[in-house]
């Protein structure tokens, strides 16, 4: 799945349509996930699946998103 922020969507629509030919086009709006482009035969693929709306838009359970956890120190203090 490729990853396009939304200024270089603004800045260059039609790489995000060449993009979209291959694969969907996640579009992040502050580095979160707002929207999603697709070709018109991949959403008419979809369609034809019969798979729920929620199927439609869970992602792949083999991507790999690399994420960092924060630690967190639940400690009550001493008295």
């Amino acid at each position: 799945m490729t990853m396009m922020s939304t200024r270089e969507f603004n800045c260059d629509v039609s790489a995000a349509k060449r993009a979209a030919d291959r694969q969907p086009v996640v579009i992040t709006d502050r580095g979160e996930p707002a929207n999603v482009q697709l070709s018109f035969d991949e959403y008419r693929r979809m369609g034809e699946r019969g798979t729920s709306p929620d199927d439609r838009l869970c992602m792949e359970d083999d991507l790999d998103i690399e994420f960092e956890t924060a630690h967190i120190n639940l400690g009550v203090p001493e008295l």
